[in-house]
């Protein structure tokens, strides 16, 4: 190569992709948009027929299903959520994951990810591992973002154990509007990180439970993108410190 000529340019690229709606949203959003017909068409009520056009277009987003890029390296966790960090503190483990097979009995740091009904509400797995335990427990449907709905609220607990034995609990949480959570994932299934798990419909928490010796490495008032953030790093205690600007 002289000293004239260019070396060739190496670049990498991503084209914006459209998110897929859900299959376990399809149906909603074909209801939506057949009710939208009928007062266009029938009816002829069109006005009302723009709102549950607006409306379909709604419910096709909220079950959006965009494809994540998760990072990899030893001892991350993954945000298993989209959302807000609303809480971040040191409590005992929920009474359905305590004991020596689950979380242990001790307190641990949980990190609390609120989902408004604008965010995507597909939940992932924040480890690679085995899912030891699924835990459904009925409950109440009190405001997701209250301390309190941790233990009242309808929630769907799972345990996921990786390679080197390290257990991580996260519990799907519903909310005020949400009414049902879904879970994909079974006892035994191995699962990687980033990996879809469930999900939650119309608006709800996710709550992680992170090992002994782990904090939180996101802040308060911090957005997670379920299967990208990592919001701790096994082993590391020292949390971060920020400022809401």
């Amino acid at each position: 190569m002289t000293s004239l000529e260019k070396p060739d340019l190496v670049t990498t690229n991503v084209r914006y992709r459209m998110p897929n709606v859900h299959p376990e949203g399809r149906k909603f959003v074909v209801i939506a948009a057949a009710i939208a017909l009928v007062f266009f068409w029938l009816i002829d009520w069109d006005w009302i027929g723009w709102i549950m056009t607006g409306i379909t277009l709604w419910v096709a987003a909220f079950f959006r299903d965009p494809i994540r890029t998760t990072p990899k390296g030893e001892g991350l966790v993954i945000a298993p959520a989209d959302g807000m960090v609303t809480m971040i503190a040191t409590v005992p483990p929920p009474p359905e994951m305590r004991g020596p097979d689950m979380l242990g009995d001790d307190p641990l740091t949980r990190v609390s990810i609120f989902m408004s009904v604008f965010d995507v509400h597909i939940n992932r797995a924040p480890i690679s591992g085995e899912i030891k335990r699924v835990i459904y427990v009925a409950g109440k449907f009190l405001n997701a973002d209250l301390d309190k709905a941790s233990e009242d609220n309808e929630r769907n607990h799972f345990l996921v154990e990786g390679a080197d034995g390290t257990r991580i609990g996260f519990t799907q949480i519903a909310g005020l509007v949400a009414r049902r959570i879904v879970p994909w994932s079974r006892v035994g299934d191995h699962v990687v990180a980033g990996q879809r798990v469930g999900l939650i419909r119309f608006g709800s928490r996710v709550d992680v439970y992170l090992p002994a010796g782990t904090s939180s490495q996101v802040l308060l008032g911090q957005r997670t993108i379920a299967g990208e953030t990592v919001i701790a790093k096994i082993g590391v205690a020292q949390a971060l410190e920020g400022v809401a600007q």
